[in-house]
């Protein structure tokens, strides 16, 4: 069991549910516990999420009566974990049994197909099918017995009856039969509806193994034990007991315990498995580090920043977690189908006893009918349809970087026909780069530049760092400065090479008086295009004179032209919104491939306007998806049908959206819209087949068409296919 004081809420973990029914019926009794809000079952991870006040001390051993009450078994979520990795094979023990047992009871049939008459004596067909039926089978009657009791059905009810119904059938045959004369039993029948039902259990389980794997996967990323580093040197300690502010060494090849930064060394970092990027990124001094990376070939010491829960790792196993455990809108249906499933069943079954006894037909074969009506009805591919779905989207979206925090938000991504992208640092790469460098008439720019960038090599503001970047990239040797001065607002002073130097805003370079000549044309046209502005003036002795003029512009991500045209070549419209001035939000916009004039670009948007625009577009119709940042674009975020944070995960990226994008690679919005569509197909279909199965299955069997054995296995084929349809999801490639 897992608790989250700030949620109030806990996890729980239930054994012995089957089908749909058993769901709404943990969830009906979880919800009359005192304190408890709501209470969500999730059939495929066999675990119920249970909200409820932060009062309530109690919660959690009442919870547990109430799910033992109702007849099933609350367990440990780590138990259950545990459980989920054992061997293929494990739990196949009682069905191979049943198969042995059964083997001899089915040869029969098959001889008859090639005219041999193999049949068992009576009191051997006993022998077979007793162990099968009330040892497998007990399980059947034990949870049958507690749905009885509470007036519900369930999937274990309609087993239990439906066999039985063969059994003793058979049992009053054989004791009213003539002397010496073997009447055709029915024990074949019980006995392999059991042992097909055990085995559709054991496929199921085996395959909701594999479900999970992507959480098992996430959690095996953590080690077991640090490096630490201490006044003794490296000590090794279990990860628990490393803190906030340790120092850690990282070998080689190791995984990184815990989040912290660089202190010392230098490496290549392995982050595949948590943001889906395949390529090793550089990780040096300063820089920061994510636990469950892997390190490169170099040795670092890093000091740690966060431990336990507040890891991003872990945060992204809650959301995947959560993610699972929810349930979709569509699910609903399925909830309201299943609450009268089956008492309908059960109704139809009498129906058809008493319809072939009114016909005609003898007690046998209107029985016969009767128990495969039972069989087939069983509803449990309805509760498997859409948590298996979801947890497969979910799982093979994380395993690509694609963090989806809700059901909601994965079903809603679907029908998203427009997505309104934040510029900054969205589409941008979100530091301004030197993009023009203009000098007076018959000046030099090289050395000129190297002055700048020496007066500014101090400075930690944005600009000053990309002139410092142009400079290195023209292979400059950058000066050492004297007498550095700046001026809060204005800009920098400072001399280099025996030189004063002025590098500022035009505001600045205005109040001083600086007279920009034959700049000002060139001033004009970069501010036209949307480039910030900067001069540099140099004191002389008569005053101060400007010499160059400096335009600074942001860059599109790479990939961010080809994603946006992959998005429209699906039909979504792209939306650009950005609170730079119309001139410059429209030329970045035409160099992603965006038309402004076709109103795909929403320029001089404030941050906090952000969500009404957003809401202007939701108000044409449109069903939208919002992507930013995830901390100034938190309101828009929050307006839009679906909100997609980009980021590295971490604080509002992960809280303010419902989908975060752990790589900032625009291309990761067109991937998680299509497997959201994948994924909602996958549980449209599931829910066909599981509706189709009993809707062309029951009559089937009402009007005599199937025997109770052809109805365990539909019926067990049925909960199986819609497993393997569901894991099918996990071929999904970007």
């Amino acid at each position: 069991m897992t608790t989250s004081t700030a949620s109030s809420s806990l996890d729980l973990g239930i054994g012995g549910m089957t089908c749909a029914s058993c769901v709404a019926r943990v969830e009906r009794a979880l919800r009359k516990v005192p304190g408890v809000h709501d209470a969500t079952v999730n059939l495929a991870t066999e675990s119920a999420r249970i909200t409820y006040d932060g009062a309530g001390s109690d919660v959690e051993a009442l919870a547990r009566r109430a799910v033992r009450n109702a007849g099933y078994e609350p367990r440990v979520l780590a138990a259950q974990e545990a459980e989920a990795d054992l061997s293929p094979w494990a739990g196949f023990a009682p069905v191979a049994l049943g198969l042995l047992l059964s083997a001899p009871l089915v040869l029969p049939m098959v001889g008859d197909l090639f005219g041999r008459h193999w049949m068992l004596p009576a009191w051997a067909q006993f022998l077979l099918a007793t162990p099968v039926q009330f040892i497998l089978g007990a399980r059947f009657y034990k949870a049958g017995w507690h749905a009885a009791k509470a007036l519900t059905g369930n999937m274990d009810l309609l087993v239990a009856l439906g066999t039985s119904a063969g059994y003793g059938l058979s049992l009053w045959l054989w004791a009213t039969a003539h002397p010496g004369h073997t009447p055709h039993l029915y024990f074949e029948a019980s006995a392999v509806v059991i042992t097909l039902v055990l085995l559709g259990k054991w496929l199921e389980a085996r395959a909701k193994r594999q479900t999970t794997a992507a959480i098992r996967a996430l959690h095996a990323l953590r080690p077991e034990v640090a490096h630490l580093l201490g006044q003794g040197g490296e000590v090794d300690v279990p990860i628990a007991e490393v803190m906030a502010g340790d120092r850690i060494v990282v070998r080689p090849g190791e995984r990184i315990p815990v989040d912290g930064t660089v202190l010392e060394g230098r490496t290549q970092v392995d982050e595949s498995m948590l943001t889906g990027e395949p390529l090793p990124v550089t990780r040096e001094e300063g820089a920061l580090l994510t636990g469950g990376a892997i390190n490169g070939d170099g040795r670092i010491v890093m000091q740690v920043t966060a431990v336990g829960s507040e890891t991003v790792l872990a945060r992204i196993i809650r959301l995947v977690e959560d993610a699972q455990a929810a349930k979709a809108p569509i699910q609903r249906l399925v909830d309201k189908v299943s609450a009268v499933f089956v008492p309908t069943v059960l109704g139809i079954a009498l129906v058809t006893l008493a319809g072939w006894l009114w016909a005609g037909a003898g007690v046998e074969q209107a029985l016969i009918h009767a128990v495969a009506v039972l069989v087939i009805a069983c509803p449990c591919a309805l509760g498997l349809a859409t948590p298996a779905a979801i947890m497969a989207g979910t799982g093979v979206a994380a395993r690509h970087g694609i963090l989806i925090k809700d059901a909601e938000a994965l079903e809603t991504a679907h029908r998203v026909d427009t997505v309104a992208f934040d510029k900054t640092g969205t589409l941008t790469v979100g530091r301004p780069r030197l993009t023009a460098f203009h000098v007076e008439p018959g000046a030099e720019d090289a050395a000129l530049l190297a002055a700048v960038a020496g007066v500014q090599s101090g400075s930690e503001h944005p600009l000053a760092r990309a002139v410092l970047a142009a400079a290195q990239e023209r292979g400059l040797a950058v000066p050492a400065p004297e007498g550095v001065r700046a001026v809060p607002g204005r800009g920098t002073e400072g001399e280099v090479a025996g030189r004063s130097y002025l590098v500022g805003s035009l505001r600045w370079m205005q109040e001083l008086g600086v007279d920009l000549g034959a700049l000002a044309d060139q001033a004009a046209a970069l501010q036209a295009q949307g480039a910030t502005v900067s001069a540099v003036a140099q004191r002389a002795e008569n005053g101060l004179a400007a010499c160059a003029l400096m335009g600074f512009g942001d860059e599109p991500k790479p990939g961010a032209r080809e994603a946006l045209a992959a998005l429209r070549a699906k039909g979504v419209r792209c939306v650009m919104i950005s609170g730079d001035n119309r001139g410059a939000a429209e030329a970045m916009a035409r160099r992603l491939g965006l038309d402004p004039e076709a109103g795909e670009v929403m320029a001089e948007v404030l941050p906090g306007d952000k969500a009404a625009a957003v809401a202007a577009l939701k108000g044409e119709g449109q069903v939208v998806a919002m992507v930013g940042d995830g901390v100034n674009d938190a309101p828009a975020l929050a307006a839009a049908d679906v909100g997609m944070a980009m980021g590295n995960g971490t604080d509002v990226a992960m809280h303010a959206a419902g989908v975060t994008l752990m790589r900032g690679d625009p291309a990761l919005v067109a991937a998680a819209l299509d497997i959201s569509h994948r994924t909602v197909a996958k549980i449209r279909q599931n829910l066909f087949w599981a509706f189709a199965y009993n809707v062309a299955g029951i009559p089937l069997a009402a009007l005599g068409y199937l025997s109770p054995v052809v109805a365990g296995a539909a019926m067990a084929l049925s909960s199986v296919s819609v497993m393997t349809n569901a894991l099918l999801l996990k071929r999904w490639r970007g």
